[in-house]
């Protein structure tokens, strides 16, 4: 209790040091950011993440602002607060959230950013209603975006970053619908000449992380890039990658997507709702790259520059697409169905964090009982 105490002590402290003089980052009063929150009202609650909630709120000037408030005694929030305002706080990229200042005041914690008033993307891609007026054009241009923002923090930013939970609703989107990567608490810097480094603790996001991140959390700007292929790919098919359910196979997205590939079927890849209202050529360099980006081997995955460079020319000849990580078709027999009929087992065992390799196998297969028990529910986007 003694060294969590002096751990967040020396946190705290460091915080207000890097708020107030390494990073000349402007310190917001409690008053000010009360006030403009209406003193954090419910009304004015636009989010909620493990860390705590976020706000909207307007300033005296009429500047609107969104208010990250870090729940009380959460040390592993007050880490990921400092990470963030470290690694953000000087970055400027029109694809990155703004951060505005900080609030350190008594008890309370705060980073205060930029307002994006159309909220997160997987706030429009899977809801179906939302995305009819997500057209192709809009979605080539938020993959552009998404690149290269990833590729200022991989190469172009003072410090090179891995963002290590990229996904749909890490993506904010402005008043004219440019994406905006976010949520940087997990993102960790390389140095020098390293290129990857392991952790005992994986984060990230299941559906999203790479196979040697998930499974022997090894991390580079390779898992970055295979979290960007999942995106791309459900930006052209309207899907999510976790939870994707098909009547004839028990592929995930990215099995689905490279099988159709393989079948020269490619196009029956996307979004429905589009009504063939996109560029056949612009569509299918998409799904190669998306595909490109998600192949089992770290060392087959183009990096972020040459991204950019195969979606933005279409003279590049594109590499014909590996075998996808977590691609294997996944299938249960009687005898491991009657070992975990109940749902209920299998999410106890889901929810231990103690083992991340045994918590995201057991992920799959709740997620592969889950379809077989769906009882003709064909949501594809629980």
């Amino acid at each position: 209790m003694v060294v969590v105490l002096v751990i967040s002590v020396m946190l705290f402290f460091g915080l207000i040091i890097c708020c107030e003089e390494d990073l000349e980052l402007p310190l917001f009063d409690i008053g000010t950011v009360s006030a403009a929150t209406n003193n954090f009202s419910f009304a004015n609650k636009i989010g909620e993440g493990g860390f705590g909630p976020v706000y909207k709120g307007m300033l005296s000037s009429g500047k609107e602002i969104a208010v990250k408030r870090l729940s009380q005694n959460s040390g592993q929030g007050l880490k990921e607060l400092m990470n963030e305002v470290i690694l953000i706080s000087k970055l400027q990229h029109r694809n990155l959230v703004r951060l505005l200042g900080c609030c350190i005041e008594g008890e309370e914690r705060m980073l205060i950013y930029e307002y994006l008033p159309n909220r997160s993307l997987d706030s429009f891609i899977f809801d179906k209603t939302r995305s009819i007026v997500f057209g192709w054009h809009k979605r080539f241009e938020i993959i552009v975006g998404i690149g290269r923002g990833l590729l200022y923090l991989h190469r172009d930013s003072r410090l090179r970053i891995i963002h290590r939970d990229l996904k749909a609703s890490n993506i904010l989107l402005d008043n004219e619908m440019n994406p905006k990567i976010s949520d940087f608490g997990m993102a960790r810097t390389f140095g020098g000449d390293q290129t990857v480094a392991k952790t005992k603790m994986v984060v990230g996001t299941y559906g999203y992380m790479s196979p040697e991140y998930a499974v022997d959390g090894l991390f580079s700007v390779k898992s970055d890039v295979f979290s960007f292929g999942v995106l791309v790919l459900e930006l052209v098919s309207g899907k999510k990658n976790r939870g994707f359910y098909h009547p004839d196979h028990d592929l995930n997205l990215l099995g689905h997507a490279w099988k159709l590939w393989n079948e020269g079927k490619a196009l029956e890849l996307m979004d429905a709702l589009m009504e063939d209202q996109y560029s056949v050529s612009e569509a299918l360099r998409c799904i190669n790259v998306g595909l490109l980006c998600v192949q089992q081997r770290p060392e087959d995955r183009p990096t972020m520059s040459s991204v950019i460079m195969m979606l933005d020319r279409e003279s590049v000849v594109l590499p014909q697409p590996k075998q996808p990580g977590f691609y294997t078709e996944r299938s249960l027999n009687e005898t491991d169905l009657k070992a975990i009929r109940e749902l209920g087992t299998i999410k106890s065992s889901v929810a231990s964090p103690a083992d991340p390799i045994a918590n995201y196998l057991s992920t799959i297969l709740y997620d592969s009982v889950r379809r077989r028990f769906r009882m003709g529910n064909n949501d594809t986007t629980r």
